[in-house]
């Protein structure tokens, strides 16, 4: 594991797999994330940034998954699978180009996964692969309960666990045999998809690192309600004796949220989880590493102090902040891992708890350009006022494009910048591009849409919101033209972010 150290100063591009341009209906892990790959590494761009690579449920967030360690499915490239014999060639409905159309791209992919697990059953594949399938299901810990939880779901029409009979909620022995027994073919078929995904990625991490390029995962600091995580493991959750949470988690009331976020995540049951010696976060960090080369944190504060919500409360108003397990944890993971390559997502208002814990830590934490603007030179999302140990981004996956937020700041926000940055009117972004990369942060990121130039129409997501978000594809022209390849070149060149050495 490399410490994030030794990458030195670089730069990296925000592009989740699921915008990549292809006939699928959904980027996937075949030749267009390949093509990406090329234009980093073409350009001395060091870092890929994705959003949780894990399988998504309701509203199709990558931060609401149904396991903190499986693959999201949707990913998994249909021209693989031909070439690896598993399927005839693919012939997709027509879906449009320019989004992701999740039901109709869901039923197409489940039902091409349903042909592909028949043709294995049948003796399709090479030696190789089912070798690799039997070393994949002895190898993750993981796999059984979620297979069996996903394959139990299916069976009750995709249904929250919480509504399950309840010999299945508590996970009585004799009704989790019974289920076992009962849908062992569809236990079976979810085993074997998380082994195409895991057997795709690893493949492209892998070109990734031939070619210099490290890749930037994302560890959503909650899992989610409905998840095998808290299924399988209720002790670790604050949950009440019929394994239903108690409280939830969320943020406070602020000046984005007069009633605050209620995320109705259930909250970790620490003292457990100290007692086992944070041995469920081991693991799920191990894999984490396992298929990315760094790690950013979503909501990390959450280690300092978290916001703890009534889960029969209808708003985030009424809660109490809780202090989290701080430093002694990472002490545990540093002596599990050693060196931690973990990046602090350290945004929003926070206590005096969150920059002494990250002090104590080293993580370097975040600073997003167009936060800058709303106040005055004193404003720590300045670049002349990072630190070293930071990374700095124009946005993220949260925030409008910067040309959409160019397009919609007050009249205070636009002077202040064109006066910091001296912006261009004729290209905004350049300036904002330009203002992070020459900042001496140690990783400058921007979202693939600045380097397009888009606005709010290639927006990824809106928090808050749960309709048309995470649907934002690239064009198909745009990985085969020199756009963003001469762009990220030409920056690397003139601020000495340019990729070196090669991924260990």
């Amino acid at each position: 594991m490399q410490s994030l150290r030794d990458i030195g100063r670089s730069s990296g591009v925000i592009l989740h797999p699921t915008s990549l341009p292809g006939p699928y209906g959904i980027g996937d892990l075949g030749q267009a994330a390949y093509r990406w790959i090329d234009v980093l590494a073409d350009s001395g761009t060091a870092l890929w940034q994705v959003l949780p690579l894990g399988p998504t449920g309701y509203g199709d967030s990558p931060y609401q998954c149904f396991s903190a360690f499986a693959g999201n499915i949707n990913l998994i490239s249909p021209d693989v699978l031909a070439a690896d014999g598993l399927v005839n060639s693919p012939v997709p409905p027509d879906f449009p180009a320019d989004r992701v159309a999740y039901g109709p791209v869901i039923a197409w992919k489940r039902s091409l996964l349903a042909g592909a697990f028949a043709a294995f059953s049948d003796g399709a594949g090479s030696a190789d692969l089912r070798s690799g399938y039997e070393r994949f299901v002895e190898e993750q810990a993981w796999l059984d309960d979620f297979a069996l939880f996903m394959a139990i779901k299916a069976d009750r029409g995709g249904g929250s666990w919480d509504a399950w009979p309840d010999d299945l909620r508590m996970r009585e022995h004799a009704a989790l045999e019974a289920a076992r027994r009962d849908l062992a073919d569809a236990v079976e078929r979810v085993r074997f998809e998380q082994f195409l995904f895991a057997r795709q990625w690893h493949a492209l991490h892998e070109y990734a690192a031939s070619r210099c390029v490290r890749i930037v995962g994302d560890v959503p600091i909650f899992v989610a309600a409905d998840s095998a995580d808290v299924w399988s493991h209720p002790e670790l959750f604050v949950l009440d004796d019929q394994r239903r949470p108690t409280v939830v988690a969320g943020v406070p009331p602020d000046y984005f949220s007069a009633s605050g976020q209620r995320w109705g995540n259930p909250l970790y049951a620490w003292e457990e989880h100290r007692r086992t010696g944070y041995q469920w976060w081991a693991d799920r960090l191990a894999s984490t590493f396992e298929i990315t080369d760094v790690a950013r944190i979503d909501h990390f504060r959450a280690f300092a102090d978290y916001w703890e919500i009534p889960a029969d409360a209808d708003t985030a108003i009424e809660g109490v902040w809780r202090e989290g397990p701080g430093a002694p944890f990472f002490t545990a993971m540093r002596e599990r891992f050693g060196d931690l390559p973990i990046i602090a997502e350290d945004l929003g208002e926070l206590s005096d708890l969150v920059p002494a814990l990250l002090e104590e830590v080293e993580f370097p934490g975040m600073r997003v350009l167009t936060f800058a603007f709303s106040g005055d030179e004193s404003n720590d999302f300045l670049p002349h006022r990072y630190p070293a140990n930071t990374v700095a981004y124009t946005g993220t996956h949260d925030n409008d494009t910067t040309l959409g937020w160019w397009m919609s700041a007050s009249e205070h926000e636009r002077s202040f910048a064109s006066s910091y940055l001296s912006v261009d009117p004729e290209d905004p972004v350049q300036a904002f591009l330009e203002g992070i990369w020459a900042s001496r942060a140690r990783f400058a990121i921007a979202p693939v849409q600045d380097l397009l130039r888009l606005g709010p129409e290639a927006r990824m997501n809106t928090p808050g919101t749960t309709d048309g978000n995470w649907r934002w594809r690239l064009s198909p022209g745009d990985l085969s033209g020199e756009g963003i390849r001469t762009q990220l070149r030409s920056l690397n060149d003139a601020y000495d972010r340019v990729s070196g050495s090669r991924v260990s």
